[in-house]
């Protein structure tokens, strides 16, 4: 078993249940982690039998620009996706922060974690 990760994604996006949040947008980071079998890919030097994290990449920004209300969903849609694109997978974590969410005082940001299979 392996881990192939992308940490510290960050994107400027829309979603959010505020006016605010919709028209103005936010910074948001995103973390990737997957556990899969990675053992042929590592004896033979094959993308193919590995997870490609450009992929992963693409999969959270194709994401990322589709506003949506709840960073739940959010994670959601990006979990949905990275499972057909790689079905093998035996878990995966997508943790997303929405930097000075609109709350009234200071907070650095607002942490939402889907986790495949916990979540399902």
């Amino acid at each position: 078993m392996g881990k192939v990760a992308l940490e510290g994604i960050e994107f400027h996006a829309f979603h959010g249940v505020f006016t605010e949040e919709k028209k103005l947008g936010n910074r948001f980071t995103v973390d990737i982690h997957v556990d899969t079998d990675f053992k042929k890919a590592m004896l033979e030097d094959d993308l193919n039998e590995t997870v490609d994290y450009a992929r992963l990449y693409q999969i959270a920004k194709s994401h990322m620009e589709e506003p949506v209300k709840l960073l739940e969903h959010l994670g959601h849609l990006m979990v949905q996706d990275i499972l057909k694109a790689y079905p093998q997978l035996k878990s995966i974590d997508i943790i997303i922060k929405k930097h000075n969410p609109a709350l009234g005082g200071v907070v650095n940001y607002s942490v939402v974690k889907v986790s495949y299979p916990e979540d399902y």
